[in-house]
């Protein structure tokens, strides 16, 4: 028997066991960390460095982007790692700073949800629902709030004893696999916690299919059918992500221990930590015509003084 003072670090999920499927998902990995890492660092980029873009609407979506690339870059680093050295190993201090983060930026996304469906869907609206000191205020409450959310989270799950072991059922440090290990029944708290959490998060997900159907119900009535196909065709593609987010993170820390199972948790993991934040510039940002103009731009001066 082992309790949390004697652990000095974890083991996580292999990706693979043979060494050519572990060079394959190193690769893969990189592929999907590049593509995030590029269209977000783009959008970032551009939005910065373009004057005309310190709007309302390219604030929230360089938010949206920071919390994307941060994700990303808090969990595939380390499994990219583990790949490519046929390595399993997290100290405890890194996984707790692993969790953190990813609850942070996790929270931080579902945070900004609000904004991301005005500025997607109401850009005409934008000026008059959010002005710049609101945008600035909701940006400051957003974070701060996500900050908490992954301290107390994280200092919760960290505190209680650990008496099963150390290897982890999962490729980066996760609450629900983290309390598999515990062996106190103070971990009802922290499931407690999870499940308030994933309520918010389904209720903001109802407030968003709701103002889906209102646009839709609208865009029905739009008589130009260009207009209706260019209407629909910015808003289902939101809706299909977020509905992906939400519905696999909710999933992935309140399923029934029952259906748990290691290939099942690796797709739904990969699903919410990796496919969304590599898809979401260029569902929300990448089609929008202005940065996609800034970005032209930013390439194009790129590329003159190299």
């Amino acid at each position: 028997m082992s309790n949390s003072s004697s652990i000095s670090h974890f083991l996580l999920l292999a990706l693979a066991d043979t060494r050519q499927l572990q060079l394959l998902h190193f690769c893969l990995l990189l592929a999907i960390s590049l593509a995030a890492l590029l269209g977000n660092s783009l959008i970032i980029s551009a939005v910065a460095c373009g004057h005309h873009l310190h709007t309302p609407m390219f604030f929230f979506l360089l938010n949206l982007a920071l919390t994307d690339l941060g994700s990303i870059c808090t969990t595939v680093p380390k499994a990219m790692h583990n790949s490519l050295w046929d390595t399993r190993n997290i100290s405890y201090t890194g996984c707790a700073a692993q969790l953190f983060f990813f609850m942070f930026f996790m929270s931080a996304e579902l945070s900004l949800h609000y904004d991301r469906y005005v500025s997607i869907c109401k850009p005409l609206h934008y000026g008059t629902l959010l002005g710049s000191r609101a945008c600035a205020q909701q940006a400051a409450a957003a974070w701060a709030s996500a900050f908490l959310n992954a301290l107390l989270h994280t200092a919760n799950t960290f505190s209680l004893p650990l008496c099963h072991g150390n290897a982890l059922g999962q490729f980066f440090c996760e609450i629900p696999h983290i309390l598999k290990l515990s062996c106190s029944d103070s971990d009802l708290r922290e499931l407690g916690f999870l499940v308030l959490g994933a309520c918010l998060a389904f209720g903001c997900f109802i407030f968003i299919v709701f103002s889906y159907v209102q646009i839709f119900r609208a865009v029905l009535r739009i008589p130009s059918e260009q207009g209706c196909h260019k209407a629909f065709s910015t808003c289902l593609p939101h809706l299909a992500v977020v509905s992906l987010f939400i519905s696999t993170a909710v999933f992935a820390y309140l399923k029934p221990p029952s259906i748990s199972s290691p290939s099942l948790d690796l797709s739904v993991s990969v699903l919410y930590s990796m496919v969304s934040p590599a898809l979401n510039p260029l569902i929300y940002s990448l089609r929008n015509q202005e940065l996609k103009a800034a970005v032209r731009r930013l390439m194009t001066g790129w590329l003159q003084k190299h």
